[in-house]
Order: structure tokens, then C-alpha cells, then sequence
């Protein structure tokens, strides 16, 4: 996250939303043909962890740009809070 640009970040975040969105719409259509609860089940928990992944990645944007705002760090130090909240993000999935 941190090594994208602004643009690429809002990118990757939308396509995540719209890959979410289309599985919900699937999740819509399966309930409308009485599909297996079972499977339905399945569906959901695929969105819920494509959102809580998005999620995580806009937290974690929040954060470096609130340190970066606050702390103005020079490039050495840029270098340092990328990699912080790098190890943060993959620590953090991993809970998930």
C-alpha cells in the first residue's frame, strides 16, 4: 500500500469494492433462486473477508497520511514509516 501512488491506491481500492459488489449481487441472485444456504454461506464469508481486507488497506492509508501530516519526516525516515506500516499490514492480515 504504502509504495502506491495516490492514484494507484484509490484504483486498487475501488476495484476491490467492485469485485465485493459483484459477488454480493451473486450472493443477491443465488438467495432469489434458492440456492443452498450452505453455498450462500460460502459467498459471504468471501465478501466479508474482500471487505475487511479493503478495510484494512484504507486504515492503514489513514495512518500514513495522519504520521506523515503530523511528523513531516524527512526521507529516511518516509523510508522507516513505510516499512512500519508494511510489517503492520501483513501482521494484521494475518489475525484475519
Amino acid at each position: 500500500m504504502t509504495a502506491l501512488s495516490k492514484a494507484e491506491a484509490r484504483t486498487d481500492v475501488l476495484n476491490r469494492l467492485r469485485r465485493a459488489e459483484g459477488q454480493i449481487r451473486g450472493i443477491q441472485r443465488m438467495v432469489e433462486e434458492g440456492e443452498d444456504c450452505h453455498k450462500i454461506a460460502q459467498q459471504f464469508s468471501a465478501v466479508r473477508k474482500a471487505l475487511d481486507s479493503t478495510y484494512l488497506r484504507m486504515t492503514l492509508c489513514f495512518m500514513e497520511q495522519e504520521l506523515n501530516t503530523c511528523l513531516q519526516p524527512d526521507e529516511a525516515q518516509k523510508t522507516g514509516l513505510d516499512t512500519m506500516l508494511k510489517d503492520m499490514e501483513t501482521m494484521l492480515a494475518r489475525m484475519g
